[in-house]
């Protein structure tokens, strides 16, 4: 299995084949409107208009699973990511990144990637995933980690 196997749901409720994303480096992110860093959002936008030309993708995943910190329909996260941070990437469906409704997705990038200690679960909003051309996951993030101080690793992967 790669990730290229999986589909992500769109904020339709359609789903995307990742296959799409074939070639590219992606960062995946799981998102929240109300939380302590929901600034990152300005960091992710900096880092897709820089790079996006140059092959990198940034899917957010918006998730209400840590205090209830995105409690709004896709309409209204597309509205607040649109008006307060300028968000050009794509924002996915809201999901759930742990438990038994976790998305297959997720479930993969935190198989391929532990978290501190060995962690699997998804601790907080904004852990992020970097996925190189080929569809490994070669990185995650915990939250605290700023978007911008991720851009060597993104340019190296995207010189590959």
């Amino acid at each position: 299995m790669s990730i290229f196997d999986y589909t992500a749901k769109l904020p339709d409720n359609q789903q995307m084949p990742m296959e799409e994303q074939r070639g590219k480096v992606l960062l995946v992110v799981n998102t929240a409107s109300k939380c302590g860093f929901t600034p990152q959002y300005e960091g992710l936008e900096a880092l897709y208009g820089k790079y996006r030309d140059q092959g990198l993708e940034i899917l957010a995943f918006p998730c209400n699973q840590f205090g209830a910190q995105e409690p709004g329909d896709a309409q209204e996260i597309q509205n607040f990511c649109a008006l307060n941070y300028n968000v050009s990437f794509p924002l996915m469906a809201k999901i759930d990144v742990n438990g038994d409704a976790a998305d297959p997705l997720w479930e993969y990038l935190k198989q391929q990637q532990a978290g501190l200690m060995g962690s699997r679960a998804i601790k907080w909003n904004f852990t992020k995933f970097l996925v190189d051309r080929s569809g490994k996951v070669v990185a995650r993030h915990g939250p605290q980690i700023k978007p911008e101080s991720l851009a060597r690793d993104i340019e190296r992967l995207l010189a590959q």
